[in-house]
Parts: C-alpha cells; structure tokens; sequence
C-alpha cells in the first residue's frame, strides 16, 4: 500500500478514533458547510449556532467522515471578502463545533495562509485551497510548517475570471502536467499528506468537465487521494436545463460515475445521497 493511500495526520493534529483510510474500497464522503451569504446553492441558510450545529449533526448523522466549511465563496465573479473579515466568520464555527463534536475531523476552505494558521491553531484539521498556493504565496510555507492534510485543486484563472474563457490544448493532460510540478513542489518542502481535486467548474467549460469526468482514473496515478466535487455545480443543471435546486439527481449521477473512476472523496452538499452512491457502487464492484 502506498503511504499516500492512508490518511495519518502528525500527532499534533490527531484526528483521534476517526483516522480515515482512502482507497477506492472505501471511499468517503466530505459535507459542505457553507456560512457565507453568497455561495450559488445554499448561500445564507447557516447564519447562527443552532442552524450550523444542526446542519453539521445532520451531516455526520448520514455518513459525513469529513466537514468543509467555507466563509468566502468560490463562485463565478463572488465577492472576495479579505483576510480579517474570513477570520471573524471562521474561528468562532471552530470553537463551537469542536467544542459540541470533539471527535469531527473538520476541513477549512480558504486560500489565505494566515487564514490557515490560525484555523489550524483553532482546532481545524484539513485546509482545502481552491488555489493550490497561487493565491498567496505564503500559503505552502505554511501548510509545510503546520503539517496538516492538504487539498490542492486545479483551477484556471482566479474565481472572478475563471470562467471567462477557459482554453485547453487537452485538459486532463494539462492538469496533470500541473499536479505532476505541484505535487513535486509540496513534497520538497515535505508535504506529504496531499489531495488533490481536478476543480470541476474551476475554468472549465462543459466539455472540459465532461471530459475530466470521463478520464479521472488517469489521476490515479499519482498514488494520492483523488476529491471530486461536482455537487448540484452548473455543469449538472446547465447541461439539464434546470437549476442547482434540482441538480441533486445529476449530481447523484456524476458522483456514480467518480466513484466508478476510483475516486476516494466526494464534496457533496447532500451527504445521505451519496454514502448511499458509494454502498451501491462499492457492493456492485465487490460482488459481480
């Protein structure tokens, strides 16, 4: 088994009696907390503790191995709110939650480094950057120094321009032409615990996501965790002609088919949906 197939943080970030193995025989499931205003499916529906407890408690009560919570949100042309303004919005859902589930493993996306610290300090035990450390150039430093799990995704472009008009010679072999340098760039300031996520919707076009879609087993071979995040995004309800409200049967699909690819973590909003497509899956492939 490579070392990359097991999640095994450093003793200073035990995730406790929830350490987490990622194979395609296990694969697990990351929820989506989102306490900003402005993100494009559930943007202001968690605003106070009893709400943000609740949607946490609901989540690991389905499956959840892992909670992602986001302030600022990644959105074609969101606002980008700064670094103090993240802070204030993070480090309080930190304490509460950590205080009312000591035992949750507990993800922050942010692409600011100080974001990361200090989250980190707080409790926090996956930093998940939607810019892989191009965003701020402190941010691998960082992670190098706090030895935490780190998920890097592929995105062209920043959020505010990302989806103007995404260009790819091939678009799998160009990401992994990425993840092949960045990978390297982490492993020689030792990072070592490292995911990587292909950034569904991250500058890319229909086709390029479909196409990732189609070729994800190619990301295997870097031997590390693959995430996939494709839950209710526009590939789904553009190519059905619908809305993000409706797009839990198309993500329901997407996520099938990543699973099928070997995929080891899905970022979904609607957790029981997919354990449930993992249970499926996984029992198809063991059993036939």
């Amino acid at each position: 088994m490579s070392k990359y197939t097991s999640f095994k943080p450093s003793a200073a970030h035990n995730l406790k009696s929830k350490s987490t193995y990622f194979s395609t025989e296990n694969a697990i499931v990351m929820g989506i907390l989102n306490i900003t205003e402005d993100s494009f499916f559930d943007g202001g529906k968690y605003t106070n503790e009893e709400e943000i407890i609740s949607r946490c408690r609901k989540m690991l009560e389905e499956g959840a191995a892992i909670i992602d919570i986001g302030a600022q949100s990644s959105r074609p042309g969101a606002q980008v709110i700064n670094i103090e303004q993240e802070l204030i919005k993070l480090l309080p859902i930190i304490k509460l939650l950590k205080n009312r589930f000591p035992n949750l493993i507990l993800s922050i996306d942010t692409y600011w480094a100080e974001v990361a610290e200090q989250c980190v300090k707080a409790g926090a035990n996956i930093i998940n950057d939607i810019s892989a450390g191009e965003l701020d150039e402190e941010m691998v430093d960082t992670i190098a120094e706090l030895q935490v799990p780190y998920i890097i995704t592929h995105m062209q472009g920043t959020p505010s321009n990302m989806q103007k008009n995404p260009t790819y010679t091939n678009v799998t072999t160009e990401i992994i032409s990425y993840f092949q340098q960045k990978i390297k760039q982490l492993q020689a300031k030792g990072i070592q615990d490292i995911i990587i996520d292909p950034g569904f919707g991250f500058g890319k076009t229909l086709a390029h996501n479909y196409q990732l879609l189609n070729e994800l087993e190619e990301f295997k071979q870097f031997d590390i965790p693959v995430l996939v995040g494709t839950s209710r995004k526009s590939m789904i309800y553009k190519l059905l002609d619908n809305s993000p409200e409706q797009a839990l049967n198309g993500t329901s699909i997407t996520n099938t088919i990543a699973l099928q690819k070997g995929v080891n973590i899905l970022r979904v909003h609607d957790v029981k949906e997919a354990i449930e497509c993992i249970k499926i899956t996984t029992f198809a492939k063991n059993n036939c």
